[in-house]
């Protein structure tokens, strides 16, 4: 999740790879290894995040539950291991696209059908896009009774809270969102619990996305997205009709290039009819029956790994979680769950992705250079692959916006 009220979990994905969505996998940083001595005397903070929740209604009691609320030192760590940002993008699809997660996903399908195809009714969102969100949020809601996973909600939101950050006061919106659900007048069952970023139930809702999008499904009274099944796939499709998805479209698909295409046509934001893209070379290997349909082309590691044809839709599972790598997640193993095969071209598996700290560099250097790739805060999103894609064509290199080795040690040499 970014940093607004209308985008899901920080933790999107991560839960389910083994991967550090509630805790780091290790000391973060040198600054981390005594991550006391990083955090803020929170009393102060906690206090004024309570009197704005008696402010907005919540009783006493309830508000009273900051008061000398400990904060959690590996929240603060997880916050610099997001595996979705960290790791090569193949590395993430390999450990959530596994044969087993399929399989069980497969299953979930026959086990809820008649419960799917009412949602898909209500709300025209693909059963197989929800069960991919639920197998990659919660490993479809396995993990949500491990107690070594889960976290209290108000504990993690409140570390992050009074964490001194630009992203602080977002954070504080979420605590005092949470505190708001536990007042309503049928709460969740308690404690609260969630991700390390407070991300909640089977698909990972932050607090104001469940005041806004959770549903009663099932209706028993609740939006229940800890244990209602029916209300948590509900939520989910809710909350992408409410984004802008498209009914009986897909997300897009894997895409052949021809011999000598241009890859500067590879810019991730110009739309074309799949028949224009096919006119350019771009064969898509599961094109929609309309040709009018339109997508943009990306390469995310360049000429030597696959290329994609995105449709509209592909943008709403970015609502969810920004990372690319977490949206190729989701998308392919909706179609894995289809009967779909695995993408056709493979990965350059051998290639070493930048550190954050190298990444920051890189960027940074873009820009001196004259090809701004945006702040530098090492997440390798599009406008750093724009200014690639700059710097190559400026140099008469492919303009496929991938930095490998090579790439990296002629830019850090030299204009």
């Amino acid at each position: 999740m970014r940093c607004r009220a209308r985008r899901l979990s920080l933790a999107a994905g991560l839960l389910a790879a083994g991967l550090p969505a509630f805790a780091p996998a290790g000391p973060a940083r040198a600054e981390m290894q005594n991550p006391q001595a990083t955090l803020p005397a929170a009393s102060d903070c906690l206090g004024e995040v309570a009197r704005e929740a008696r402010t907005r209604g919540v009783p006493e009691a309830i508000a009273a539950r900051l008061t000398d609320l400990p904060p959690d030192p590996e929240v603060v760590a997880a916050t610099q291991n997001q595996a979705e940002f960290v790791k090569p993008i193949w590395s993430y699809l390999d450990a959530n696209l596994t044969e087993a997660r399929i399989a069980e996903g497969r299953a979930k399908l026959a086990d809820w059908a008649p419960t799917l195809a009412a949602i898909e009714a209500r709300y025209g969102v693909d059963r197989h896009i929800l069960v991919a969100f639920w197998g990659v949020e919660s490993t479809y809601g396995s993990v949500l009774g491990d107690p070594t996973i889960v976290r209290p909600v108000l504990r993690s939101l409140a570390t992050l809270a009074c964490n001194p950050t630009p992203r602080a006061p977002y954070w504080r919106g979420e605590l005092v969102a949470a505190l708001e659900i536990l007042a309503q007048d049928k709460p969740p069952a308690e404690p609260l619990t969630g991700s390390w970023a407070g991300a909640m139930g089977h698909t990972q809702f932050m607090p104001t996305v469940y005041q806004a999008y959770a549903v009663d499904f099932d209706g028993d009274g609740r939006r229940d997205i800890w244990t209602s099944v029916p209300d948590a796939l509900a939520s989910t499709a809710n909350y992408l009709k409410a984004m802008g998805w498209r009914p009986g479209e897909r997300w897009g698909s894997e895409a052949r290039l021809a011999e000598g295409f241009d890859y500067g046509l590879a810019d991730e934001t110009t739309e074309r009819s799949f028949g224009e893209w096919r006119a350019l070379g771009v064969e898509a290997t599961d094109a929609p029956a309309d040709e009018a349909a339109r997508a943009t082309l990306i390469v995310p590691a360049g000429a030597r790994g696959p290329a994609f044809l995105l449709q509209p839709n592909f943008r709403m599972i970015l609502r969810y979680n920004t990372a690319l790598a977490y949206a190729l997640t989701v998308a392919h193993l909706s179609d894995r769950l289809r009967g779909a095969p695995a993408f056709a071209r493979d990965w350059p598996r051998a290639d070493a992705m930048l550190s954050a700290e190298a990444l920051k560099g890189l960027q940074a250097r873009l820009t001196d250079l004259g090809f701004p790739a945006g702040a530098a805060d090492g997440k390798p999103g599009p406008r750093t692959r724009a200014a690639l894609r700059a710097y190559q064509a400026a140099r008469g290199l492919t303009p496929d916006g991938y930095a490998d080795a090579a790439l990296v040690e002629r830019i850090k040499a030299g204009p």
